[in-house]
């Protein structure tokens, strides 16, 4: 089922096309009977790993205390499936559970593992079960502890972080990051004759990066920077920031890096210019179903992963779980269609061949198309979205693969 569905599609905007699908939507017409591959969970690992490397990381891989499996290379899912985020990390793991039944992916077999009493010890285990490859984990901060443990083993990492700065060196990371996300908006603005380019940008680590990107952005399109101010997550922080940034000089549009209700009171303040600028925000907005029900964010432009094949997705995941997915969970299902795909190229038993993440064509997922470049980032075909009454217009659709 699988490798009849990976077939180039063709691109209303970018011409000839080599990204290659990773499954045919068809397949959610179909009922899926539960597989011999179903996800089961790893025992719990009590220990918890301190931040830097440590003896246990540098303790050799034991062997597996599982049998042979002579029919499926292992691929282990490092998740929270406890705590905090055990509601995201099981989220995750019923859509990567959901892809295997989609599509049939007979040659793997998924293990999950528990991340949220430790990061290290899931993977230690993991590999010592014969793993091959490692999907997630979630946070940076376990990427950056998984990610020497991996590499000795020489089993690659597909992380479901947006943290590009723990890419490379066979660390692959396939979330959303708001790098490429403001990248397109921008260049979509320059195309509609903005110039004068501000933002707010919130006062952490996502913020930072957001203004980096804004800057690399406008610059590299050509435009001008009048001014970029951080805030603090409050209504009066931000309304601040705004008046702060009036002060800069006029703008023609204003990127809003952060959640609509996180921005929402400085919108007013940034109306009364005359001109108006424009409204940009990221890919947090895509997650707001009810956003155009706040008149005063009508009109503004944000890019982001298309929902066309993720509604079909999300159909599929309720009539299975009962329940509706976390909006990441999309990523744990194209991580298994991935693997799936290269299944039937990767002799059972041997290395998980990395070289076949790194296709300069690409793949097409939920998400739509994306590629690891050669910095192990997901580079993914975004469509530029404007907020109205009823929710968002599609105004600059996503391309479909890469030249």
């Amino acid at each position: 089922m699988a490798s009849a569905a990976l077939r180039p599609q063709a691109c209303p905007e970018r011409g000839r096309l080599t990204a290659r699908s990773l499954f045919g939507w068809a397949t959610f017409a179909i009922a899926a009977a539960a597989l011999s591959g179903c996800v089961p969970h790893a025992r719990r690992v009590e220990a918890p790993p301190p931040p830097p490397p440590t003896q246990e990381q540098q303790r050799p891989v034991q062997p597996s205390r599982l049998p042979a499996d002579e029919t499926r290379n292992r691929i282990a899912v490092l998740v929270p499936l406890t705590g905090r985020d055990a509601a995201l990390g099981q989220s995750i793991l019923n859509a990567a559970n959901l892809a295997l039944l989609d599509t049939g992916g007979q040659r793997i077999r998924i293990t999950a593992y528990d991340t949220a009493s430790g990061a290290v010890p899931a993977a230690n285990e993991a590999l010592a079960e014969g793993n091959g490859l490692i999907l997630g984990p979630l946070l940076a901060e376990d990427v950056r502890a998984v990610a020497p443990v991996a590499r000795r083993a020489d089993v690659p990492v597909v992380s479901f972080s947006n943290d590009i700065s723990v890419a490379g060196d066979g660390v692959y990371v396939m979330g959303f990051n708001p790098g490429q996300s403001i990248q397109r908006v921008v260049a979509f603005a320059r195309s509609r004759g903005v110039n004068r380019f501000g933002a707010l940008v919130p006062a952490n680590v996502y913020g930072e990066r957001s203004a980096r990107a804004m800057t690399q952005a406008v610059e590299g399109e050509g435009g001008r920077i009048v001014g970029i101010q951080t805030f603090d997550a409050s209504p009066a922080g931000i309304r601040a920031a705004a008046t702060r940034l009036a002060g800069q000089g006029p703008a023609d549009a204003v990127l809003l890096a952060d959640v609509p209700r996180a921005v929402s009171p400085a919108v007013p303040l940034l109306r009364e210019a005359s001109p108006a600028p424009r409204l940009l925000a990221t890919e947090r907005w895509a997650s707001e179903s009810a956003i155009g029900a706040n008149v005063a964010l009508r009109g503004a432009w944000f890019a982001a992963p298309s929902d066309a094949n993720y509604n079909a997705f999300r159909t599929r995941y309720r009539a299975r779980y009962t329940t509706l997915p976390y909006r990441l969970a999309s990523l744990g299902y194209d991580a298994v269609l991935l693997v799936v795909r290269v299944a039937a190229d990767w002799p059972i038993g041997r290395p998980f061949p990395a070289r076949t993440l790194r296709d300069p064509g690409g793949f097409v997922g939920v998400d739509g198309a994306f590629r690891f470049g050669r910095d192990g980032v997901a580079e993914r075909a975004l469509e530029v979205r404007e907020v109205n009454a009823t929710g968002t217009t599609i105004v600059s659709p996503a391309p479909r693969g890469f030249n």
